[in-house]
C-alpha cells in the first residue's frame, strides 16, 4: 500500500452496490443531493445484469393485485409480512411506467407498444402471466439504461473498482448512534478512502458466492449484510436461501442460469432417459415453487445417481425458442447445445438471499442513518421463499419509497452536527506474500456450506459447518489484523460472516418451511410462525421470544 494519506470525501447520500436498487435511488435521491456510489467492478456489474425472467406486475386487465399478492403468500410458506406484499404489488405498475420512461424497452406482442400490449411471462408459481421482460435479458436491459442514466446525471459520482470495507459508526468518534458513512477501498490507488455522508445505503445484492455453485456473479459475496451486523444491526431469515433450479450443467459454462421462464413456456424436467418426473412431486408439475422443484432435482439426482436432469423445451417451435429466449439460445450454442433440438442439462445453484438486513418500507434498518434495499434487504416480501420475478419488483419500489423518504428528510440530515471521523488506520499491516491462505480459506468455506447447508440439511451436518466457520474465522481475523486489506481478504472476511449467519439462523429453525428443509425437522411446526432475527451479540431466536 502507498505511504501517502488516504481521501476522505463527503456526500449526502453514499450509495453501495449498483444493481437496480441502487442505481434507481441513486437516480432518483440525486434530484435532491450529491450521491456517490460505490462498486466493486464497474457499474454495469451486479445480480440484476443477469436476471433472464423479468419484473412481476399487474399489468393485464386478467389479472388482479389480490392474485398476485395470493401468490406471493402462498411462495412465501406463512411468513411474508402483509404490508411489504400490499406495497410491492400496489406499487409496481408505477415502476414499471418509471423504467419505460427511462428507456427501457420491454417485450411487446407483435405490433404492441410499450404502454399497452406488453408481451408477459408466467413462471413458476405465478397463476396469471404478469411477468414484464426484455426477451430473457431483462437485467441487461434494465442495467443498461440505468447505468446510462447515472452516468450521465451531474450529482452522481461513481467510484468504480471501489470496495466497501466497513461501516463507520459515528459512536466510536464521540457522536450520536448514527452510521455516518463507511471505509471503502481503492483497488487503483491501494488506498483506502473514508466517505462520510448523511444517509448511507447499501444494496450490495446476495451473497451466492457463500456457496460452490452459484448463478451469481462473483461480486456477490453478502458485503451489505456482513458489514451491517458487524455494526450492529438486525439481520432476519438468513436460512431462507433460493436455490435456482435450473443452471447449466457443463465443465467450463461458469453460473450460467437457466430462466424459469422456459418452464413458464412449457419446458419439461426430465430424467437422463427421458422421463418427466415433475407431476409426482408437486400439483403445478414443472411451475411449482422454486424450493420444491429444486428439492424435487436434488431428491431424483441422488436417487438416480445423476450428476444433472434435463429442462426440455424441443416440443416448442424453433423459432419461438430462438425468438423468446435468444441469450439463452445462443450462450448454449456456444456450448455445443442447441435447444431448439437437445434437451438442457441442468443443476440447481443457490441464487437469492431472502433473508438480510431487517428494514421497513422505507428501507430504513435498525441502524439511523443505515439504510439497505434490494436482495440485502429483508423487508418481509418473500417470507421462507421467493416468487419468481418479485426480486427487481421489490428493489424499484423500495428504492422509491426510500428516495421520497430522505428528500424529506435531507435537510435536517445536513444540519447534524459535524464529528470528526480518523482515516483508516494501517498500523503495522503489511502487504502479504501468503495469498494462498485466502484462496485456500475462500475454497474450503464454500465447499463445505455446498455440503452440510445446501438444499437438505440436518443438525449433524450444521453442527459440523458450524465448527470449521469457527475455525476459519480465528484464522481469517489474525490474517486481517496483519496484512493491508484486499479485496479478496474483505470478501473471504464477509462470506465467513454471512456463512455463520446463515448456520446460526438454520439451526435455530426446528422445522422445514419453504427454502429451509431439514431431515430432522421435515414437517412445518406453526410454533416457528415467525421470522428468525439475531444481532451481534445476540444468538439467533424467533422474533417473538
Amino acid at each position: 500500500m502507498l505511504a501517502s494519506a488516504p481521501m476522505t470525501l463527503s456526500c449526502d447520500y453514499l450509495v453501495i452496490g449498483s444493481g437496480v436498487a441502487g442505481l434507481a435511488f441513486a437516480l432518483e435521491a440525486a434530484n435532491h443531493g450529491h450521491v456517490i456510489v460505490v462498486t466493486k467492478q464497474r457499474a454495469d456489474e451486479s445480480n440484476t445484469r443477469y436476471a433472464q425472467g423479468g419484473i412481476a406486475s399487474v399489468l393485464s386487465q386478467k389479472d388482479s393485485f389480490a392474485s398476485h399478492m395470493q401468490d406471493t403468500l402462498t411462495a412465501g410458506a406463512g411468513l411474508c409480512h402483509p404490508l411489504a406484499v400490499q406495497v410491492c404489488v400496489e406499487e409496481g405498475p408505477a415502476r414499471i411506467d418509471w423504467l419505460v420512461q427511462q428507456g427501457v424497452e420491454f417485450s411487446t406482442k407483435p405490433n404492441g407498444t410499450q404502454k399497452t400490449d406488453l408481451d408477459l411471462g408466467r413462471e413458476g408459481g405465478h397463476s396469471e402471466r404478469r411477468v414484464a421482460h426484455a426477451g430473457d435479458m431483462t437485467g441487461k436491459e434494465i442495467v443498461r439504461v440505468l447505468d446510462a442514466a447515472a452516468r450521465a446525471h451531474p450529482n452522481i459520482q461513481l467510484l468504480e473498482h471501489h470496495t466497501a470495507v466497513d461501516l463507520i459508526m459515528l459512536p466510536e468518534y464521540g457522536g450520536p448512534d448514527i452510521c455516518g458513512g463507511a471505509y471503502v477501498l481503492d483497488a487503483s490507488s491501494e488506498h483506502v478512502l473514508t466517505i462520510r455522508a448523511h444517509a448511507t445505503m447499501l444494496c450490495t445484492g446476495g451473497s451466492g458466492k457463500v456457496y460452490l455453485y452459484t448463478s451469481n456473479p462473483d461480486v456477490a459475496t453478502g458485503d451489505g449484510v456482513a458489514m451491517a451486523y458487524r455494526a450492529g444491526a438486525e439481520i432476519a431469515n438468513m436460512e431462507f436461501y433460493q436455490f435456482h433450479p435450473t443452471c447449466l450443467f457443463h465443465s467450463q459454462a461458469k453460473s450460467f442460469l437457466i430462466s424459469e421462464a422456459l418452464r413458464g413456456e412449457g419446458a419439461i424436467l426430465r430424467l437422463l432417459d427421458g422421463t418427466p418426473f415433475m407431476k409426482k412431486h408437486h400439483e403445478r408439475a414443472d411451475l411449482a415453487p422454486r424450493d420444491i422443484v429444486a428439492r424435487s432435482i436434488d431428491y431424483e439426482m441422488k436417487r438416480t445417481g445423476s450428476d444433472y436432469v434435463l429442462l426440455d423445451i424441443t416440443h416448442r417451435p424453433a423459432s419461438f425458442v430462438r425468438e423468446r429466449f435468444p441469450g439463452i439460445h445462443a450462450t448454449c450454442q456456444q456450448w455445443g447445445i442447441d435447444i431448439t433440438s437437445t434437451p438442457i442439462p441442468v443443476v440447481p445453484a443457490a441464487h437469492y438471499m431472502c433473508g438480510g438486513i431487517t428494514t421497513d418500507m422505507h428501507g430504513r434498518t435498525t441502524i439511523p442513518g443505515l439504510w439497505a434495499l434490494g436482495e440485502v434487504a429483508c423487508t418481509g416480501l418473500h417470507g421462507a421463499n421467493r416468487l419468481a420475478s418479485n426480486s427487481l419488483l421489490e428493489g424499484l419500489v423500495l428504492a422509491h419509497r426510500a428516495s421520497l423518504k430522505l428528500s424529506s428528510q435531507i435537510d435536517a440530515l445536513r444540519s447534524r452536527p459535524h464529528v470528526t471521523v480518523k482515516d483508516w488506520e494501517v498500523g503495522d499491516a503489511v502487504s502479504s506474500d501468503e495469498k494462498v491462505i485466502v484462496s485456500q480459506n475462500w475454497d474450503e468455506l464454500r465447499r463445505f456450506m455446498w455440503n452440510y447447508v445446501g438444499i437438505v440439511r440436518s443438525a449433524t451436518r450444521l453442527q459440523r459447518a458450524a465448527r470449521r466457520i469457527a475455525l476459519l474465522q480465528d484464522e481469517i481475523h489474525e490474517y486481517y489484523w496483519r496484512y493491508l486489506v484486499t479485496r479478496d481478504l474483505i470478501e473471504l472476511r464477509n462470506i465467513a460472516t454471512v456463512a455463520e449467519l446463515i448456520v446460526a439462523s438454520a439451526a435455530s429453525r426446528q422445522e422445514s418451511r419453504g427454502l429451509h428443509f431439514t431431515l430432522d425437522y421435515p414437517d412445518k411446526d406453526d410454533r416457528f410462525l415467525d421470522d428468525t432475527v439475531m444481532k451481534r451479540g445476540v444468538s439467533a431466536r424467533l422474533r417473538g421470544v
